[in-house]
């Protein structure tokens, strides 16, 4: 999450930031052992579709959108996704299907916190944590991703019709799509933005949508990670489910947010085994599926995904659900921070992960993409 330079605030921040720094090691080992020289590493769904003084900026938002652009996206295939077996393909029960590095000459590509797919799983909506969007279509032959085509990078619009990162305003981390509006959740600041993409798309001007006063005070660098609009089809219909990276209760759980709909009201999520949540994503059978990680000193990154029962979540409910899939630094991983579904033509549940690379040279933005087994 943070941009390079760091911004470390507190634990979360220090976190993040030894997350990158033991993430560099071991690449950097990785490198060496291969015998090359330090100096040569390279640099469903669809159901989402489509005040407080803000504090002074932490860092300087040189990698924020300022202005429209098409860009180009560079895309290098990750043939398997275990390094330590390269034809294993299974993992709990997700089944690998293919991965893409991408890179781009663009200063400001980079930070990708949040993704929703179409209901192909083609075009593609992003958010970058500086305040930024990027739109697109994945390109495929066959099941394997090979590529980004015709991406644009757009900066998010305050209400005045101004970039937000204007009024210090980035760590944009959370994204729901509900038809043509789209929700985005500032992580510093707790804030919640509303676009009407009928309204220009990604021009579109932001309205503020009022939080409940308990997510108005998560702690910082810990607010709103994950959101997901609820379709008429299932129980919540019309709600917005928020969940926090690591807001706590009183009993150490997360903290979720039911927000409008009929019966609005706080919730938790077990925390376990130190994972946070990074975003969430809900399936048309109704599973609700947490995507979530967790650093160390000793075991380093790891990431997972727990499935919930939308019909466990209601106001005061602690939920919990059991893990489905498991990684870490032994896996093609990264900082990941985004998750989506699309169903295809052959009734496949596939699940796009993207990561974050905090716009350090020694991370990466990943996009992965697996097949939900079961």
């Amino acid at each position: 999450m943070a941009p390079h330079p760091p911004r470390v605030a507190g634990r979360a921040g220090c976190i993040r930031e030894s997350m990158r720094t033991l993430i560099g090691r071991r690449r950097l080992l990785k490198y060496a052992a291969a015998g090359l020289s330090v100096t040569a590493v390279p640099g469903a769904a669809l159901a989402q579709t489509a005040v407080q003084r803000p504090p002074k900026p932490a860092v300087s938002d040189e990698f924020a959108v300022t202005a429209p652009v098409s860009i180009e996206v560079n895309a290098r295939p990750l043939q398997s996704f275990d390094t330590r077996d390269r034809a294993r393909v299974r993992f709990g029960q997700l089944e690998y299907r293919s991965g893409l590095i991408l890179t781009s000459r663009f200063r400001g590509f980079g930070g990708l916190s949040g993704l929703r797919l179409d209901a192909k799983g083609e075009r593609f909506i992003a958010i970058s944590d500086k305040g930024g969007w990027f739109t697109g279509r994945i390109l495929y032959k066959g099941r394997e991703m090979t590529g980004l085509d015709d991406v644009e990078a757009s900066p998010m619009l305050g209400p005045d019709g101004k970039p937000i990162t204007s009024r210090g305003w980035f760590d944009t981390e959370a994204l729901a799509l509900d038809g043509q509006l789209a929700y985005v959740g500032i992580e510093r600041i707790n804030q919640l933005l509303r676009f009407d993409f009928s309204k220009g798309f990604t021009r579109a001007v932001a309205e503020i949508v009022p939080l409940p006063p308990a997510a108005r005070k998560l702690p910082y660098n810990k607010g709103i990670e994950a959101l997901v609009a609820v379709p008429k089809t299932l129980p919540l219909a019309g709600t917005l489910i928020a969940i926090s990276e690591r807001g706590l209760d009183a009993q150490g759980n997360i903290l979720g947010f039911l927000i409008g709909g009929k019966t609005p009201g706080p919730f938790s999520i077990r925390r376990t085994e130190n994972f946070d949540i990074s975003d969430a994503v809900l399936l048309p059978s109704g599973g609700l599926l947490l995507l979530e990680r967790k650093f160390s000193w000793l075991g380093g990154i790891g990431i997972r995904i727990r499935r919930v029962a939308i019909a466990s979540i209601a106001p005061g409910a602690a939920i919990d659900g059991p893990s489905i899939f498991e990684a870490d630094l032994g896996n093609e991983i990264d900082n990941m921070e985004g998750i989506d579904a699309h169903v295809t033509p052959e009734g496949d549940t596939v699940l796009t992960m993207i990561s974050d690379d905090n716009f350090s040279l020694i991370q990466r933005n990943l996009l992965l993409q697996f097949t939900l087994t079961e």
